[in-house]
């Protein structure tokens, strides 16, 4: 069982036919969660996993993600960790990543259930999930739409947005699946049937944006530079570039109140509320309701026509969108300078 830590003896949770320990069980990781304004504890997040861990499973089988730690609960210090120690369990599942430079880190894969409470027990609040599989790396399977609130937008103008982005998926004969960020924000993820990579699906994206923005230009944009979104919600098509990773579905965001980023159904668009998804909230949820994203993986996309547009612009002479800072100047990739910037060197 291990000896008495700080803040309780440790837990012992059988899963996925194994046992994990949860050490310092009583670590206080939200301390303000529901109307009763009541912490939660480190144990209180492995339990939550346990209720979800069906659905948890459907999103995160067979991906590496990117660890948030948060050590001391979410109002401590907080990392991100790259790089699983040697140190770690041999039983873990681990793989190669890399960053867009090509430095490798050895990153957790999820194999099951046992893999995320390994996480949590380290304090991890975030689970960032790379758009492929493990065992098949060179595809991306995963279209990732995030709707990304400006300053002053709305949550209502985010419902706004997301219902825009699923009426033009529906004209293109793709299914979108949406979800809560448990913050301000609602991401939309389509399955991407085999044969395409993250250049091909971030084009896609690119193209998405602009027809959206096209067709809704005072609520959607999908102006890379902040200075040029104004009030209106920006579509992340940049989210979808290699090495990028994004929240998970189901993860608990660290967050003072436990929200968590939850899958919803587009009949319940009009009425979601992300601040009251939380970890006490989401499982009975989930077991009255079931989960909105169970037929994800019967139902994989084309992204040909979406891809063929992005294509048509290159030769039409329109340059591909800025990528972002990070990563080394792309073909066909505009001047990655700030328009405000380019307007003073020009005068």
């Amino acid at each position: 069982m291990g000896s008495k830590d700080e803040f309780g003896e440790p837990v012992p949770i059988d899963v996925s036919g194994r046992t994990v320990e949860i050490t310092n069980p009583d670590k206080v990781m939200f301390p303000s969660v529901g109307p009763a304004a009541e912490p939660r504890t480190k144990l209180d997040v492995a339990r939550y996993y346990v209720a979800v861990g069906d659905a948890l499973m459907r999103t995160l089988d067979d991906r590496p993600v990117l660890l948030e730690r948060y050590p001391n609960g979410v109002r401590g210090k907080s990392f991100y960790q790259k790089r699983i120690p040697e140190s770690a369990p041999e039983w873990l599942h681990t793989t190669t990543v890399e960053t867009i430079n090509g430095t490798p880190s050895r990153a957790l894969v999820i194999a099951d259930l046992a893999h995320v409470l390994w996480a949590a027990n380290q304090g991890v609040l975030g689970l960032h999930v790379w758009p492929f599989r493990a065992s098949r790396p060179e595809e991306a399977d995963e279209l990732r739409i995030d709707l990304d609130p400006s300053p002053g937008v709305t949550f209502e103008m985010v419902r706004e947005a997301a219902a825009h982005v699923h009426a033009y998926l529906a004209e293109l004969g793709m299914l979108g699946f949406a979800k809560t960020t448990g913050s301000k924000g609602i991401h939309v993820y389509v399955r991407v049937e085999p044969g395409w990579d993250s250049f091909a699906i971030r084009g896609a994206v690119v193209a998405l944006g602009r027809e959206l923005a096209t067709r809704h230009p005072d609520l959607i944009t999908d102006r890379w530079w902040k200075e040029e979104r104004g009030e209106r919600v920006f579509i992340d098509f940049n989210q979808n570039a290699p090495h990028k990773n994004m929240f998970g579905a189901w993860g608990v965001r660290p967050r003072v109140g436990a929200q968590v980023s939850t899958p919803f159904a587009w009949s319940e668009l009009d009425s979601i509320d992300p601040e009251t998804l939380t970890i006490d909230t989401v499982p009975a949820r989930l077991v009255a309701d079931g989960d909105p994203w169970e037929l994800m993986d019967d139902a994989p996309c084309s992204i040909e026509s979406l891809v063929q547009r992005f294509a048509d612009d290159l030769a039409d002479g329109v340059p591909d969108a800025p990528w972002p800072p990070v990563y080394p100047k792309m073909p066909n990739e505009a001047p990655r300078v700030q328009p405000s910037r380019a307007r003073r060197e020009t005068e």
